[in-house]
């Protein structure tokens, strides 16, 4: 026979049991069902950036995996920074994302002493979207054809050789420190208002180098008038398989390329993680698709959530020592 006692715990245990269902059906309904209404995914810089175009590229394709419309707003300001702070403080439902970059999701940690969010503790980072290379390229009036000796013609110069960039905090800023942490080349940055003031003042002979995105620079190398000396990916480039990266050059650890990554609000549920994942991976997986972005200079990527994490913990880590080496600083 029971014991009572026994007998009325069994009850009010099951009692509990039956009673917690109810609580956490509604969770699960929400996550069974999502999306059940359409999705905002914002871009944190303005229209027309190669961010921007990318995402609306991908959330077409999603849309109709998903079912639901996938909704691109632009919220620029502050280098990511502002459109990002929104997605960080947005629901973890699955209905707010955010297409982050380097510099939103990496090197404005070190760059900027004041950031709103913390790229590791604020977003489920869901996916490395796209990346977008490089080249390194260099006046023709450069006595240099490959990049080991350009490094060795700069160290010979007194009083170093200069680089150009897109400005302060920029990648092409970033790469060139980055460079001459690695190689001891005395390389002084200088910056410009924009990449195409950059790129012409080196064409004319103003400043020997800069590292800048392959789209912009590729037709300057092609009819002459810059000549490349390195691609800055860890692979050769489809676009320029005849040049050769920097690290089969012997630059170790010259792995330099802007990149686009998709987040969400800390604590999304992984169902909905995942399904958010699937879709983008199956968009990035059409030939269509992937034409599209790399007419646009980009690389196709889809890095599940699992390698994502790790890969932006060290790319984050690997920008803080080229700012901390440098003392660079956003403008």
């Amino acid at each position: 026979m029971t014991h009572p006692t026994l007998r009325r715990r069994a009850l009010l245990g099951g009692g509990l049991g039956l009673a917690a269902l109810p609580l956490a059906a509604p969770a699960l309904r929400a996550q069974e069902a999502w999306p059940s209404r359409p999705i905002r995914m914002v871009v944190p810089f303005g229209a027309g950036t190669s961010t921007d175009i990318m995402t609306r590229l991908v959330s077409v394709p999603m849309s109709k995996t998903l079912g639901q419309p996938v909704v691109v707003e632009n919220r620029a300001g502050a280098g990511g920074v502002v459109g990002s702070d929104g997605v960080a403080k947005a629901a973890p439902d699955g209905y707010t994302l955010c297409m982050g970059s380097i510099a939103s999701h990496s090197v404005n940690v070190s760059l900027m002493p004041n950031m709103p969010y913390d790229v590791l503790r604020d977003f489920t980072p869901i996916s490395l979207v796209t990346e977008a290379p490089n080249l390194l390229v260099i006046s023709p009036k450069v006595p240099a054809k490959t990049l080991p000796e350009f490094i060795a013609w700069a160290k010979q110069q007194r009083g170093g050789v200069s680089y150009a960039s897109a400005g302060n905090g920029t990648s092409s800023h970033l790469a060139g420190e980055l460079l001459k942490l690695r190689t001891g080349a005395p390389l002084e940055h200088v910056p410009y208002r924009s990449g195409a003031q950059a790129v012409t003042d080196v064409m004319a002979g103003n400043v020997p180098m800069i590292v800048y995105q392959v789209t912009a620079v590729l037709p300057f190398v092609r009819e002459g008038t810059l000549r490349a000396l390195a691609s800055t990916s860890a692979a050769r480039l489809e676009l320029t398989p005849e040049i050769p990266t920097a690290i089969e050059q012997g630059i170790a650890e010259f792995d330099v390329a802007a990149w686009h990554g998709l987040f969400a609000p800390a604590s999304l549920p992984a169902p909905v993680r995942d399904r958010i994942y699937g879709a983008l991976k199956a968009a990035l997986d059409s030939p269509e698709l992937r034409a599209q972005l790399r007419e646009q200079g980009l690389q196709p990527v889809g890095m599940a959530p699992a390698e994502f994490r790790p890969w932006l913990e060290a790319d984050i880590a690997k920008w803080r020592e080229v700012v901390r080496v440098s003392g660079a600083r956003a403008d």
